[in-house]
């Protein structure tokens, strides 16, 4: 028997137009899959398939997909794009990813989480994040601060977080009582820490900076030395494709890593989230 087939289809009848300026393994068979077990269909839009950007403006583009999907998935370059989208779409915008934000893959990480500690609450915890303080953190900063997570940030000097998400979470923090800290010294925010989060070092588009980043991030790489700084209990958190240089195999093949309880989670997540707005489309 199919199980599959066995389960409800909230979605059937409904579409999703996948727009990728930015290639990706989870996003994209996250989104399909969940899609297709959810009974919907998804439409993978890549840069040569659509006239986006070439012909066609994203008011326009907005437009036209609305009469034809119940909601758009945007993974983007700029953050512009997708809000741009979001301003002219009649069905409803899920950010896959700007160079501000990355909220779906908040989503995965703390659901990771709180599988891992079961019943503790993660208003107990401390988040460190060792890297650049790039659109992964953001979302999830803002994200662990609504939950009461303490969170450390190291980042080199000059790849602080944006100031003003910083902000808004400092803002969110004071609600809940969580602490914010900043250094640009690794073993500094990851000394008591219950969760040690990196990414990459060079994002899609940075190519040409991988020398001088990978450079300047000398002493950034989560390994069993730095790990040996949180707390004995500590897990290991990283969005994926990761790079030698960013965390060592015997930290990210550990019994600490949750790295593919954390990727599996990209398709529950993105799954709740398509039935969730799908409430607010007549179609």
């Amino acid at each position: 028997m199919d199980i599959a087939a066995s389960k409800p289809k909230p979605l059937a009848n409904h579409s999703v137009a996948m727009i990728f300026q930015k290639r990706s393994t989870r996003t994209r068979v996250s989104t399909e899959t969940g899609m297709n077990l959810l009974g919907g269909q998804s439409l993978f839009l890549g840069p040569s398939d659509i006239q986006l950007g070439v012909n066609e403006s994203m008011r326009d583009t907005a437009q036209v997909l609305s009469r034809f999907n119940t909601s758009i998935l945007a993974r983007v370059y700029g953050h512009d794009d997708v809000t741009e989208l979001a301003k002219y779409a009649t069905v409803p915008v899920i950010n896959a990813l700007s160079d501000l934000h990355h909220p779906l893959q908040t989503l995965a990480d703390l659901m990771a989480l709180e599988e891992h500690f079961g019943d503790e609450s993660l208003n107990t915890k401390t988040l460190a994040w060792v890297g650049d303080g790039n659109n992964v953190l953001h979302d999830l900063l803002l994200g662990s601060v609504k939950l009461g997570m303490n969170v450390n940030i190291a980042t080199p000097t000059g790849y602080e977080p944006n100031e003003k998400i910083l902000e808004i979470a400092r803002q969110e923090a004071s609600k809940t009582g969580a602490r914010i800290m900043q250094s640009t010294v690794a073993k500094e925010a990851v000394v008591g820490a219950d969760v040690v989060v990196t990414d990459t070092w060079v994002s899609m588009g940075q190519e040409e900076e991988y020398k001088k980043r990978v450079a300047e991030f000398e002493g950034y790489q989560v390994n069993s030395e730095l790990m040996s700084h949180a707390n004995s209990d500590a897990v290991f958190l990283h969005c994926l494709p990761r790079h030698q240089e960013e965390v060592s195999d015997e930290v990210f093949y550990s019994d600490q890593s949750l790295v593919f309880p954390e990727a599996e989670n990209r398709m529950w997540t993105v799954m709740a989230v398509m039935t969730a707005q799908a409430g607010n489309v007549d179609f």
